[in-house]
């Protein structure tokens, strides 16, 4: 995203406060606005594709349409926006089946709203963003869903997967890893499907937390 554009925000939340909440937090950042808002899922998918947000900030636990089930419609229906969970919950099984369905960053309601506003600037320069105390869960649910063997996974990694691996743990997106090594978007997207595979992971995200450990 180019830094002097606004970014635009969509909130998909059931509770109105936090919703009123999220448009406070937006409203002290120049560089960000909140485009729309919803209540719950179908209506957070039709702004969606109609606004072409940036960013969604979605909660997890909704009533009907849950987050997950609004964050797989999301990626199903092709719609470009990145999805940042922001929800009060710090579930083990809620993190790792967000970031598996495709989730770029979970933040949890309880930090504090310089941190949010931080991290959503993070997201905005391309990074992956997580909460602090999340990732060590992470990295302990890849540690037991290892497979014995899984320690010399790396070994099977081509030098250039290594390489745009390394950048991944770094939070950097597909489009910075392609400038950076300068190769096309489309190349760094199979080598991170490729990646992936090879290391038994679901996400960039996974990837992330287990280049830390073992790269």
């Amino acid at each position: 995203m180019n830094s002097t554009k606004t970014i635009k925000i969509l909130a998909i939340d059931d509770h109105p406060l936090f919703r009123k909440g999220v448009s406070d937090l937006v409203s002290m950042d120049d560089s960000m606005t909140l485009v729309g808002e919803a209540a719950n899922g179908p209506d957070g998918l039709r702004l969606a594709t109609e606004l072409n947000p940036d960013f969604i900030l979605l909660d997890i636990n909704m009533k009907g349409m849950s987050g997950l089930e609004t964050l797989a419609a999301i990626k199903q229906a092709d719609i470009e926006a990145r999805v940042l969970m922001l929800t009060v919950s710090d579930n083990e099984e809620d993190v790792i089946a967000a970031l598996r369905s495709g989730a770029d960053g979970y933040l949890l309601k309880d930090m504090e709203p310089e941190d949010i506003l931080l991290s959503l600037r993070q997201a905005a320069a391309g990074k992956v963003v997580i909460s602090e105390r999340l990732t060590q869960l992470l990295a302990h649910a890849l540690r037991e869903d290892r497979r014995k063997g899984d320690a010399n996974a790396a070994a099977n990694l081509t030098e250039r997967e290594r390489q745009i691996l390394a950048l991944v743990s770094q939070g950097l997106s597909n489009r910075i890893i392609a400038d950076r090594l300068e190769i096309s978007e489309g190349t760094v997207k199979v080598h991170v499907k490729h990646l992936l595979k090879k290391l038994e992971l679901h996400s960039r995200v996974e990837a992330a937390v287990w280049a830390l450990s073992n790269l």
